[in-house]
């Protein structure tokens, strides 16, 4: 109860828009302004006991307590490193970034990618930090987590060996800003050894809330050096990298300096002329500072004399500063990897820049309800979660010349990072994109079944990959389109975040049934009662004529215990509470006649629809059958009510029984009694005070 009570409580702050950059929500509920001017009062400096300055916040296997590459690291403050510490100097640069002892160059390349635009730059380190003014050993940074913004506090003790920074550090020397964030980023996830290894669009995707895509350069589409220009133009992040094939090297320097197995940023994307043709030109930088391409159009290289020294003035192309131009004919043959992240539309408030459109939704894998697996298994895969998209207009001007609706879809599964201690892996995710038929169009109420989804094939999808985010960009024609994420294996545990950008407007909602009841209400009297059944009530009702919450257990465990066709290891007392609470109609706490008579046309028509769905016979009923189920018997039910029925009534093979398929309908049927009760203006919503609540929820 407290978790979906907790889950309630996040949706409503999205509702009130917390979770964005300009309300980012306090990591650990650790409030920066509060703690500053603690310790302020105080004249102390703060000291994060979130994130000690312990072997722990390091590592927990290849930098943990005993590894040696622990040994003699002190944590130190950047006043006890250097007499004159700043926080940036001159604006932060990507030069300021210089790789340490971890490997972590994935997420250097992203950083060094965010200082190319200050605004960007600053969603992530908030301005007016610094180790001067109002100065307390205090510092924070706001990343991108799965769907909202979270305010990292952090102290600046720092770990060090022989004096100097152990990891990331600035070729400056004095500056900090960049080890500052990368202690951050690694107590969002746990560990500085939790950022080993990775690649640069999740660093992207975290500092900015975009999306990102990769392109592998073997099979590179004839647009991309021109889609690489619109992604800088629009302020996009890109990365590069070599696959490296030697397992005897970590990270090995080819012939003409350049490093496999290494995260690149991309800087630029020009066109020079040289020798009266155009030559497309990119730029190119690696975050340890130096070691740079040495082929042709590289730091002083002869293919620079050939450019007009306007042009020339205009590209930055000679400094030992691990920046490079080289020639995109080149940049595909010797790079494997393009990685591009996609700005959200409120990342940068220039109206020079044109910006996506987009939409993003939450969603959750529960075993047993909504953890369907890919379309292989046709018994669950339409128990998966579905989002509807409508595209109606079709690109201004296409770059491939072709008319489409272009959409960039993003499928994210969470905590990866945070769950690497516990050896946690990672679920193969990935979704179908269906077109939805003209009969349900402009319904975003139902939840599509296998006589619909198993019936097509699928029109685009993204395959299933072990990673944390897949995406994929589509050019489809005007249509409505329905979204499926899931794992490729059923029953794998999971929440995710999907992500939808497009060129143009268009309108995206979770596609899922609207809530409602439709059970027919029963009107008899004594008189309509059968003789045979009034003589067998009399039986068992004794000298009151009503039966008692004891002896309906009595009863319906005797019944059901005799029967082969279905299981059940009896009823719940709860169960047979609620029973009479639905059905006693005189406040006597008991069943007479004609309310026990209606008790037993329902439980005939809960064991009707029980071994219909009861598929193989086995006397139980598969969760994923609870949709379809209930639905017959009159409840409308969206996957948030199915997740915790099945988690309340379900054994731990996900089958549900008999007594326990009853005791869910007559719940059910008395919850929408009661709420139709209390919502007296029929507005949908119901308002209840300590009290009211207390005596619902116990009675």
């Amino acid at each position: 109860m407290s978790n979906i009570a907790k889950v309630l409580s996040r949706r409503l702050d999205r509702g009130e828009v917390v979770g964005t950059n300009k309300k980012a929500i306090p990591f650990n509920k650790q409030d920066y302004q509060s703690l500053k001017q603690e310790c302020l009062a105080k004249g102390t400096l703060f000291c994060d006991p979130t994130f000690p300055a312990e072997s722990n916040s390091l590592g927990y296997n290849k930098l943990g307590q005993q590894s040696p590459k622990t040994i003699g690291v002190e944590w130190k403050r950047p006043k006890e490193l250097c007499s004159k510490p700043q926080f940036i100097v001159d604006g932060a640069e990507r030069t300021d970034i210089c790789q340490g002892a971890l490997g972590d160059c994935w997420l250097l390349a992203a950083i060094a990618s965010l200082t190319l635009e200050k605004e960007i730059l600053e969603r992530v380190v908030p301005p007016g930090q610094s180790f001067t003014e109002n100065y307390a050993g205090i510092f924070h940074f706001q990343f991108w987590q799965y769907g909202q913004w979270v305010d990292v506090v952090i102290d600046d003790r720092l770990p060090t060996r022989f004096g100097k920074l152990l990891f990331v550090h600035s070729a400056e020397g004095s500056e900090f800003w960049s080890a500052l964030m990368e202690k951050a980023y690694a107590k969002l996830n746990g560990s500085y050894e939790a950022l080993a290894g990775g690649w640069s669009t999740e660093g992207f995707e975290d500092f900015t809330g975009g999306i990102a895509e990769n392109y592998d350069l073997n099979t590179a589409p004839p647009h991309l050096f021109k889609l690489m220009q619109k992604a800088l133009m629009l302020g996009s992040l890109l990365g590069s990298s070599i696959v490296n094939t030697s397992s005897h090297e970590t990270e090995p320097v080819t012939n003409l300096k350049l490093v496999k197995g290494h995260a690149y940023s991309i800087t630029g994307a020009e066109e020079v002329h040289s020798y009266g043709r155009q030559v497309q030109l990119v730029r190119i930088r690696n975050p340890w500072g130096r070691v740079e391409w040495s082929g042709p159009w590289s730091d002083n290289s002869k293919e620079w004399n050939s450019v007009k020294p306007e042009e020339k003035a205009k590209l930055v192309h000679s400094a030992e500063d691990g920046e490079f131009w080289m020639a995109y004919s080149d940049y595909i043959q010797h790079f494997s990897k393009l990685e591009i992240c996609n700005l959200t539309p409120d990342t940068l408030s220039s109206k020079a820049v044109s910006r996506w459109n987009y939409n993003q939704f939450e969603g959750d894998w529960k075993v047993g309800s909504t953890a369907g697996g890919c379309r292989n298994n046709q018994a669950t895969f339409c128990s998966n979660p579905q989002f509807v998209i409508k595209l109606e207009e079709q690109d201004d001007d296409p770059l491939d010349g072709e008319n489409g609706c272009t959409i960039l879809v993003g499928l994210m599964q969470k905590d990866v990072r945070k769950d690497k201690r516990f050896g946690r892996d990672l679920n193969a995710i990935g979704c179908n994109i269906y077109k939805v038929p003209n009969e349900f169009r402009g319904r975003n109420n139902i939840h599509l079944g296998p006589d619909v989804l198993l019936r097509q094939p699928s029109f685009a999808g993204i395959n299933f990959t072990f990673m944390r985010e897949v995406s994929k960009r589509f050019k489809l024609p005007p249509g409505e389109y329905v979204i499926i994420p899931s794992t490729f294996e059923p029953h794998r545990q999971g929440s995710f975040v999907l992500r939808v950008f497009t060129e143009k407007e268009a309108a995206a909602s979770p596609m899922d049934t609207e809530i409602s009841a439709d059970v027919k209400k029963q009107y008899i009297s004594e008189s309509d009662v059968d003789p045979h059944f009034k003589q067998l009530f009399n039986q068992i009702a004794g000298n009151d004529s009503e039966v008692s919450v004891f002896e309906l257990k009595q009863i319906l465990d005797s019944v059901t215990s005799t029967r082969t066709d279905v299981k059940t290891d009896g009823f719940s007392m709860e169960t047979c509470h609620n029973i009479i609470s639905l059905l006693d109609r005189d406040g006597s706490g008991k069943l007479g006649l004609v309310e026990f008579h209606i008790l037993w046309t329902k439980i005939q028509k809960y064991l009707e629809v029980f071994k219909k769905h009861d598929t193989d016979n086995s006397g139980t009923m598969s969760s994923h059958e609870m949709r379809d189920a209930v639905k017959e018997a009159g409840f409308q039910l969206n996957n948030d009510v199915l997740q915790v029925i099945i988690s309340r009534y379900a054994n731990q093979q996900y089958a549900i029984d008999f007594d326990c398929f009853v005791g869910c309908l007559i719940r059910l049927e008395m919850l929408f009694k009661m709420f139709k009760t209390l919502d007296k203006k029929n507005s949908g919503k119901m308002e209840l005070d300590i009290l009211q609540w207390l005596c619902l929820a116990l009675s």
